[in-house]
């Protein structure tokens, strides 16, 4: 009977929603100032090397798992959506996936 409740507990955080907090833009300067996270621009120009001639649309400051994820969405010459994820504090790609429409 004791496999019931540590079963019950495993379902509950299993089903749990990841939780992700977004940084309002005052606190993104700051982290930006105080060498937390990339700059912008730099986080940006990385996400533009992975589509050229791509066009940024929505942005997005995220934190994860005591994590700074970046979003960027573009949209490439051919007209393709994509969402990459950046790392803000070392600029590593977390993802690049094809965005369908």
């Amino acid at each position: 009977m004791k496999l019931l409740p540590i079963t019950a507990i495993s379902l509950a955080l299993a089903a749990s929603p990841i939780l992700a907090d977004d940084i309002g833009p005052d606190k993104a300067m700051k982290l930006v100032q105080n060498g937390t996270i990339k700059s912008f621009e730099s986080l940006n120009d990385l996400a533009m090397q992975l589509h050229p001639g791509s066009t940024i649309g929505e942005t997005e400051l995220e934190q994860k798992h005591h994590r700074y994820i970046y979003e960027v969405e573009l949209r490439d010459t051919d007209n393709h959506k994509w969402e990459v994820k950046l790392d803000a504090a070392n600029a590593e790609v977390l993802s690049n996936r094809k965005d369908h429409d």
